[in-house]
């Protein structure tokens, strides 16, 4: 999936420190131009973003909001309180606090540019088999 941003470096900053991505490539295009690609940490070969500098009207008028007022995108975790401690610390903005449901244990946090992400840890199989979980 290509993601709009307006700066490379600020972006690639802010998935490699905020929310732990590996930088997979980084490669010069010429005319300004590169080629980006970031993945979560261990995903390198697998699902990744291409980061897309913003480079026409339409583009820039499209950062931050290529979902819309929706989720954009999920982001997986196998430890939510210490992804969510680490981003926060990080200066990620959180839009709700964490919040359990019938799915797993979620909080929408918003990227660098305002793009709406789900921080998401799924339910284990074991609990799913409990029942669903009360609240949100």
């Amino acid at each position: 999936m290509t993601l709009l941003v307006h700066d490379y470096d600020d972006a690639i900053a802010f998935f490699t420190r905020a929310l732990r991505f590996e930088l997979c490539e980084d490669t010069p295009l010429g005319g300004g131009r590169r080629w980006v690609r970031v993945a979560p940490a261990g995903n390198a070969h697998g699902a990744s973003l291409v980061l897309a500098q913003a480079a026409t009207p339409a583009q820039r008028d499209a950062v931050g909001r290529q979902g819309g007022d929706r989720v954009l995108l999920f982001l997986h975790t196998r430890d939510f309180a210490a992804d969510h401690q680490h981003m926060r610390a990080h200066g990620v903005r959180f839009l709700e606090e964490p919040r359990h449901e019938a799915y797993g244990t979620v909080a929408v946090f918003e990227d660098l540019v305002g793009n709406r992400w789900d921080l998401l840890q799924p339910r284990a199989p074991s609990d799913a088999a409990e029942g669903p979980v009360a609240g949100g």
